[in-house]
């Protein structure tokens, strides 16, 4: 199934290169891609801003679109595409306050959580690693990218999410991240219960929904 999906991305690659953009497979879809795992998101990013892609992406659900976030449905597999940007600051501990559309993926790269989920993947099936993600993913072990006391505090969100990758694909967290999870471990009360059992939620197996509650219970001291 994954052969067919990559032959999409390939095929809707190329209908952007037409029309003067780039496109990139992206985060958990890279990575899953080079685990082996069956692909069921496909994220992409483009230097294409939405405006642009109404101009030959017609059936495109422009819903989100002044958050540069396009969907699109082609050949029966949905895309999720969004336009590369930069953010800065976090106010409600969740969403950025400031989005600005950019053209660089060395800029795009920055406002990732993890850097397994931090790769891009061109036409070509390249990676390309500005973060280490690759070495990270052979060592089996979740690392934050920039301060981790910072990035906890953008969206503590991601205490959850550095917890489920870790039972999900059996790595280890950094351990300057687990320091900071430990630290910052009260900040998910600032968070909207819905959110945190939707994450809780995406656990594929009721074994790493349980293993997930375990770990967070023990690194977060009964939050």
């Amino acid at each position: 199934m994954n052969k067919e999906k990559i032959a999409t991305f390939i095929y809707l690659n190329n209908i952007f290169r037409e029309n003067g953009f780039d496109l990139f497979f992206v985060g958990g879809t890279v990575r899953d891609y080079l685990l082996g795992i069956e692909l069921t998101d496909l994220d992409v990013v483009t230097n294409a801003k939405p405006s642009d892609m109404k101009l030959f992406l017609e059936k495109g659900d422009y819903s989100f679109e002044k958050y540069g976030s396009v969907k699109l449905k082609i050949n029966g597999y949905k895309f999720d595409i969004t336009t590369l940007r930069k953010e800065n600051g976090y106010s409600d501990y969740r969403h950025p306050s400031d989005i600005v559309f950019c053209d660089s993926l060395e800029e795009d790269v920055k406002r990732r959580d993890f850097t397994i989920n931090a790769l891009y993947m061109d036409k070509e099936l390249k990676v390309i690693d500005f973060v280490g993600g690759q070495k990270d993913l052979n060592d089996k072990i979740i690392k934050i990218i920039g301060d981790p006391d910072q990035r906890i505090k953008e969206d503590p969100l991601r205490i959850l999410r550095a917890i489920r990758f870790m039972v999900e694909f059996n790595f280890s967290l950094d351990e300057d991240l687990l320091h900071s999870m430990q630290n910052n471990g009260a900040l998910l009360e600032k968070l909207n219960k819905e959110k945190v059992s939707m994450e809780i939620k995406k656990c594929s197996k009721p074994q790493e929904m349980i293993d997930m509650l375990k770990y967070l219970n023990i690194l977060c001291y009964n939050i």
